[in-house]
């Protein structure tokens, strides 16, 4: 299209839940702040706990935090801008603000996807082979990890971000979501699309369904395991130690699929805004509350840190 048919966007509004009274939209305001600071405070004690407690300094815990900071980051990403939103603040994002939101989603997501098949990993070993576990886990070993699951988000966030920020805006720009995402930013664009709108579609296959594999495999040879376990009360315990990733994995990819697998049909902007919070606002909750609520380990070390707060505090003339 040429360019004299089209004007420059220099910032976008967010529709976000403008459809809703102001007193709905005024109750959510509340409903979200609360669940955002639960999900940084949550988090942020997830995070100080298991830096401070030596049990917890194992290679599952070492992944944990690094999904606690994940988490973090893509509520940062997100939410302040929502809420601000909600109350009529502001609801205009500019050019750049869009593009760099979108891009730090895509980053987290892609992360978030990659480090769930990393931890499955690591109960695979710590299951499969408990004896070699300490030396097939070491220190070099759980870093390269880390990085192999933060590496990807960075080529498809900026592939995809880049590209469909190069492409042409007129009309309207007003984005029908609470968030820069990739499908209502690209109904603005003023070309034609399908050779993106392909390269999304197979990027995001491949994005889940390759962590999703990889989970899938693990947990076939850790079920292949636990079941050779001659006690009930071992296999029993075997499990105990993937129940919470197994929750965190089907919360998070079932909303996940809900949200950009669905049929078009199916799929209007307000049923994918509710579809989305479920992963980018209240999953990140929900994943500290699940590991400290059904991990031992885990609410023996926060009863510990308590203990030394406190005991600290008394000290203090």
């Amino acid at each position: 299209m040429a360019e004299g048919n089209w004007t420059r966007v220099n910032e976008f509004i967010l529709m976000s839940f403008s459809s809703l009274p102001a007193k709905i939209q005024s109750l959510l305001f509340l409903t979200f702040l609360i669940i955002y600071l639960v999900t940084l405070m949550g988090n942020n004690l997830m995070i100080l706990v298991t830096l401070a407690d030596p049990m917890l300094h194992s290679p599952m815990y070492f992944f944990l935090r690094n999904l606690s900071f994940l988490e973090i980051g893509f509520n940062l990403v997100i939410v302040p801008k929502m809420l601000g939103t909600l109350l009529a603040w502001d609801t205009t994002i500019s050019f750049l603000g869009c593009a760099t939101q979108m891009y730090f989603f895509f980053f987290f997501g892609v992360a978030e996807c990659f480090l769930l098949a990393t931890m499955a990993y690591d109960r695979y070993v710590a299951i499969c082979n408990p004896l070699h576990y300490p030396v097939i886990m070491n220190q070099r070993t759980r870093a390269k990890l880390a990085v192999a699951s933060w590496f990807p988000g960075f080529p498809v966030a900026t592939v995809q971000t880049t590209w469909l920020f190069s492409f042409p805006f007129c009309g309207t720009n007003k984005v029908n979501h609470f968030f820069c995402d990739s499908p209502p930013v690209l109904k603005l664009v003023c070309a034609d699309t399908a050779l993106f709108e392909i390269y999304a579609i197979v990027g995001t296959i491949l994005v889940v369904m390759i962590p999703c594999l990889l989970i899938l495999c693990s947990y076939t040879c850790i079920s292949a395991a636990i079941l050779k376990i001659p006690s009930a009360k071992g296999k029993l315990k075997a499990f105990s130690t993937c129940s919470s990733h197994l929750l965190v994995v089907s919360l998070f990819y079932v909303s996940l699929s809900l949200t950009y697998f669905r049929p078009k049909s199916n799929n209007s902007p307000e049923s994918k805004k509710l579809l989305s919070l479920s992963y980018t606002v209240v999953t990140p909750m929900l994943n500290p509350i699940i590991y400290s609520l059904r991990n031992n380990e885990v609410k023996n070390a926060l009863s510990r840190t308590f203990r030394k707060a406190l005991g600290l505090r008394n000290c203090i003339p």
